[in-house]
């Protein structure tokens, strides 16, 4: 009963908070204009800004919810999106000596044998985590990253209590299911689910920095591991400015324009090279340090794109780039992200209506990020799935591009990544890449030849025993059509075709 009210009360709060910021019209269900007009005061600020502060007010869980939808550009729009992608995850610190309790737990010795010297103020506090500089008993200067006490229960009963709000609206107001409630509370909690354990945050950080390894433009932290466990994480510690302080590195002489060609660099070689990509680049966790060099920090949200994904993302960058749009619709029918059925003449058209008025600009004003949140808006019309992986990459690329246009407002950082993309494509689209990918499968194919013959010759011995046994639910289902699996009857098929085999070549 308790659990009941608490939740109904904390649902009140919410919709007051809601109504308090002028957001009722942003639901869009019947009478939300009145009820806007009646009880809302009333703002000029956009509704990506007064989202952005109810999201605040409303506390960490709610943050990181703005974070999530700060992704789903083709939801809640472009310059919506573009807002709640500058939500800042900060909170006021819980007290440092709590935090030594929980450092202690974890790593089960005393704070002393750990570290020589441990600062009690932290330097940073957010949502999940707060973090302190420390020195090891070894003389290495650390930063040490804490999980908030409980932190995982209030998590747990905010989401509980969002799934069950997010089920309730989506079932009482249909108009508003475009925003798709649940689906965005399940990604936000797959997301907090990977943060809660620091561990998957080293793991992620020791992974980009063997991506990285012998590059003296992109440096990434080293991971203390035997002073980090589920909640407390051990990075060497790094210092630099900001990466959007452009006047402070003019000061220091920093050539801020190859400063920018490396930020285009990086971006390109985690996101072609490695298929592996920070996801979190604001200036609070890029720096520059006293060499020039970009120094990345908090790996707690991170992104992958498969090879094919990345196929699909250079040609379609270098289709916009040159203003062939046939090639992009093209394409995106090829990859299966739009269906067969549709009209590819009419596509090509859609993402013309998108593209045109932006690839008109002076090409320093181009954003590839923008172009892709708008198509992805388009793409709507044409049952375009969502592809989580590119919405991700998308808000990504937006924060990488705010963080360019700082450096340098008259150089766009894709131009200087064509190249590395062009050559990326010869290298992996081209006659010679083709021609090794076909020997390369050959060979798993030879590889697996000796396992495919004794498999067939196994099934010869059984026909030859008794008869192959299937199992009757396989029998069922092939009879019936049923291709619920997209290699059942191709299976059968190859199973008659390796016994057929192993006759032969042992008559």
């Amino acid at each position: 009963m308790i659990p009941a009210i608490r939740t109904l009360t904390r649902m009140i709060g919410i919709a007051w908070v809601i109504t308090r910021h002028d957001l009722l019209v942003f639901l869009d269900f019947p009478g939300s204009d009145t009820v806007s007009r009646l009880l809302a005061r009333r703002s000029d600020d956009r509704i990506g800004t007064r989202l952005s502060a109810a999201l605040v007010e409303l506390g960490p869980t709610f943050i990181k919810l703005g974070q999530t939808l700060s992704t789903r550009a083709d939801l809640v729009g472009e310059q919506t999106a573009a807002d709640l992608s500058e939500l800042q995850d900060s909170l006021a610190p819980f007290p440092g000596e709590q935090a030594v309790k929980i450092v202690e737990r974890e790593l089960g010795l005393p704070l002393s044998q750990a570290y020589h010297s441990f600062d009690l103020v932290p330097v940073a506090a957010a949502s999940i985590a707060q973090v302190h500089f420390a020195v090891t008993a070894d003389g290495k200067d650390v930063a040490v990253k804490i999980l908030r006490p409980d932190v995982e229960r209030a998590f747990h009963r905010d989401l509980e209590m969002l799934s069950r709000l997010a089920r309730w609206v989506d079932r009482l107001f249909p108009s508003i299911r475009r925003l798709r409630l649940i689906e965005v509370v399940e990604t936000l909690a797959q997301s907090v689910e990977l943060e809660m354990d620091l561990r998957f945050e080293a793991a992620a950080a020791a992974e980009m920095a063997e991506n990285f390894a012998g590059d003296d433009t992109f440096l990434i932290p080293s991971v203390d591991w035997s002073r980090t466990a589920r909640r407390v994480l051990t990075l060497e510690r790094v210092s630099g400015l900001p990466v959007d302080e452009v006047e402070q590195m003019r000061a220091k002489g920093y050539n801020v324009t190859r400063i920018l060609s490396h930020a285009a660099q990086a971006f390109f070689n985690m996101v072609f090279r490695d298929g592996f990509f920070h996801a979190d680049l604001h200036p609070g966790n890029l720096f520059v340090d006293q060499h020039g060099r970009l120094v990345a920090v908090d790996f707690g949200i991170m992104g992958r794109v498969d090879l094919e994904t990345r196929h699909f993302l250079a040609t379609m960058l270098i289709g916009f780039l040159n203003g062939d749009f046939r090639k992009v619709a093209e394409i995106h029918f090829q990859a299966g992200y739009v269906p067969a059925h549709k009209s590819v003449d009419a596509f090509s058209q859609a993402i013309r209506s998108v593209a045109q008025p932006i690839l008109g600009k002076p090409i320093n004003e181009i954003s590839v990020a923008r172009l892709l949140g708008q198509l992805f808006e388009v793409t709507e019309t044409f049952s375009m799935e969502t592809q989580p992986q590119l919405l991700l990459l998308q808000k990504s690329m937006l924060v990488a591009e705010g963080i360019g246009r700082r450096l340098d407002p008259d150089v766009n950082m894709w131009e200087l990544a064509r190249p590395l993309i062009e050559k990326w494509m010869r290298q992996n689209l081209g006659v010679k890449a083709r021609v090794k990918s076909t020997v390369f499968d050959i060979a798993q194919t030879m590889e697996r030849l000796p396992r495919l013959l004794d498999m067939a010759e196994r099934s010869l011995t059984d026909m030859q025993s008794g008869g192959l046994r299937l199992h009757s639910e396989t029998v069922r289902k092939a009879l019936n059509g049923d291709r619920s699996g997209p290699s059942l009857v191709l299976a059968l098929s190859w199973l008659l075709t390796a016994a057929l085999a192993a006759a032969l070549l042992l008559n």
